[in-house]
């Protein structure tokens, strides 16, 4: 693997890119904006998106979708709702069986499908992976000692991705339980939006553990209804991501959570960033693949009543804290037993 094509030069995206190249690879990385590309190969920083870090020389960034998908594997790396629409553009660009490594986090809103559902869909040619795990791009990019979940069901090429991407500070735990190392990255951040509102709303540490523990316990629900490795959901891509995105204001969607906890409105918060949370999107498309399927996923619920569904957030609070007492483990009414 000696030229690694990213698309989507956000800060993941950009960070990968450092990786990358760190790992002595070629690295071109596909830009949507004119000034991120000048950037980028005028003074080897991404000042609009992660400022301050430098990135190695052997960085290239392009706005063609052709020079980056002509690599020996691809980072996919858009928000999470738009990668059909660029994985489509990409269609004709990427050779056969060409890794395309997915590093979008997300359910799809239209479709309620998983996103390596979408690339396979949009990608029928290439061997589909999936790299997720508790990473603020900004420490993966500054050398901080990371570890994430690559996942391919093909492990010859699982095999190959951690080879060319792996280092002493960057390292990937290799598996083949592609479902399960997507579905805590999407489903995290929405509890993420959770955690902070209750930080917004000065509840305590006590509510933010519990608030992450049953999250976990929605995780695992959902991950059982979708044939998912309850393995996976308790480490990097699962168990490692929810701590690390519900525990700092460094989190995209914690933070705007937060800002929801002290009475500020979606928009005015949204309006302010140029950076996605994915949590926002993911909201919606997790409670009506629940509801699909059948599973109780009511944290996840109050987020999106907040979220999509105009309800005040004492409102979602106090339904939660209304619910019937439960077993731990089951999830049957306690008065069961």
């Amino acid at each position: 693997m000696e030229k690694i094509g990213i698309i989507g030069a956000g800060a993941w995206g950009t960070a990968l890119a450092a990786v990358a190249a760190q790992a002595g690879r070629r690295v071109v990385l596909w830009a949507m904006e004119d000034e991120v590309i000048e950037s980028i190969n005028s003074v080897h920083v991404n000042s609009a998106f992660l400022p301050g870090v430098p990135l190695p020389e052997n960085v290239y960034a392009t706005d063609s979708l052709a020079e980056a998908g002509d690599s020996d594997a691809v980072l996919l790396v858009p928000p999470a709702q738009h990668l059909r629409a660029v994985c489509e553009k990409l269609r004709l660009l990427i050779r056969p069986r060409t890794p395309a490594v997915i590093c979008s986090k997300g359910i799809e809103q239209n479709t309620l499908k998983l996103m390596s559902e979408v690339v396979a869909e949009a990608l029928p040619q290439v061997a589909v992976a999936v790299l997720s795990g508790p990473t603020f791009a900004r420490e993966v990019a500054d050398g901080a000692p990371t570890a994430v979940t690559l996942a391919a069901t093909d492990e010859e090429v699982g095999v190959a991705l951690v080879e060319g991407l792996g280092q002493r500070t960057f390292r990937p735990y290799l598996s083949t339980d592609v479902v399960g190392a997507q579905i805590g990255g999407a489903v995290k951040n929405v509890l993420a939006i959770a955690c902070g509102i209750v930080q917004g709303r000065r509840f305590g540490e006590n509510t933010r553990a519990a608030l992450m523990t049953r999250g976990l316990a929605e995780i695992l629900r959902l991950g059982d209804a979708l044939g998912a490795h309850r393995e996976t959901l308790m480490g990097l891509s699962g168990l490692g991501d929810l701590i690390l995105t519900c525990s700092s204001a460094q989190s995209r969607n914690m933070s705007l959570g937060i800002e929801l906890g002290k009475g500020r409105t979606l928009d005015e918060v949204l309006g302010e960033r140029r950076s996605v949370a994915e949590g926002v999107y993911s909201a919606s498309a997790t409670v009506a693949l629940a509801e699909k399927l059948g599973v109780d996923m009511p944290i996840c619920a109050a987020v999106d009543a907040v979220l999509n569904h105009g309800a005040r957030i004492d409102t979602a609070i106090e339904e939660l804290l209304n619910r019937s007492f439960k077993h731990e483990v089951s999830g049957r009414p306690a008065a069961a037993s």
